[in-house]
């Protein structure tokens, strides 16, 4: 989407897939849709086709063409492991993460089940790769918490959770094996509550679990009044980090030809895929 976000825990958004269908509670007032939708019908927007899910190949390589180190929030506008993506162009994805080590890539998804597949098989070099998280929401018990475990049952070296929309108090987590926690409430039109004791318990157990612990915002329908303040103080803390040297522009065209032949042939089985099914 862009180089550069609003997003308080990231740097920039990238959105290979554009799109993506409700699961549960947590997408009921979905920003992406509510931005998406605007613009359907609007010739030669990105959104034309409104929130419907599409593959946008032309956006793969972008991380690879930008002047500078970033911390890359990917598919903001989308879900990676949305079932109608294919495995091949997760892959792909994938491969562009791997090879831009410049950069910090967060992965969020509310298919953890499928990303638990993934990564355990054709993604496990890139979940053992320490520059790329790898995040599941959680905004409730009942849809939430069964995510940590698949989160946890994969081979990434990185693991977050984003606790937003905090819809009730979840409880006791097990944050054995999550190196960072955000939270934040729901805001926009029809935003839901969410209760300050809710994000204090949070906060005091990822103290006790020495968890790096990001308080996003409260929220609500004018969530700038509203700050991001818990306790009388900001909270803006992420896992330690290293990141690789910049590379120079020449060795990043060179980087870049190596890739673009890679994601070629992993486009190229994807779609080879696709046409023996039909």
């Amino acid at each position: 989407m862009s180089d550069k976000s609003s997003i308080e825990w990231t740097d920039a958004t990238w959105n290979p897939v554009r799109g993506c269908t409700k699961i549960s509670p947590g997408c009921t007032h979905c920003y992406a849709e509510t931005f998406a939708e605007r613009f359907r019908g609007v010739p030669g927007h990105p959104y034309e086709q409104g929130f419907d899910l599409r593959l946008v190949p032309g956006k793969l390589l972008d991380p690879l063409r930008w002047h500078s180190q970033k911390m890359v929030f990917v598919n903001s506008m989308s879900d990676l492991f949305h079932e109608d993506v294919p495995a091949n162009y997760i892959s792909a994805v994938a491969e562009v993460m791997k090879q831009s080590s410049w950069h910090i890539y967060q992965v969020l998804t509310k298919r953890s089940l499928r990303m638990r597949q993934l990564l355990a098989c054709e993604l496990r070099d890139a979940a053992l790769s320490s520059h790329i998280w790898w995040g599941t929401s959680v905004e409730d018990r009942k849809y939430g918490l069964p995510r940590i475990e698949d989160l946890r049952n994969t081979p990434a070296t990185v693991r977050f959770l984003s606790i937003e929309p905090l819809l009730e108090d979840v409880g006791e987590i097990n944050l054995q094996g999550i190196h960072w926690v955000i939270v934040g409430g729901e805001s926009g039109p029809g935003a839901r509550a969410m209760n300050p004791s809710w994000v204090q318990s949070i906060m005091e157990q990822c103290r006790a679990a020495v968890v790096p612990f990001f308080f996003k915002q409260w929220g609500g329908v004018y969530k700038k009044k509203a700050g991001r303040q818990l306790n009388g103080q900001t909270y803006d803390e992420f896992p330690r980090f290293l990141r690789t040297e910049f590379p120079s522009r020449d060795d990043r065209m060179k980087i870049l030809q190596s890739v673009t032949s890679a994601v070629a042939r992993l486009l190229a089985d994807s779609e080879a895929g696709s046409s023996s099914k039909s």
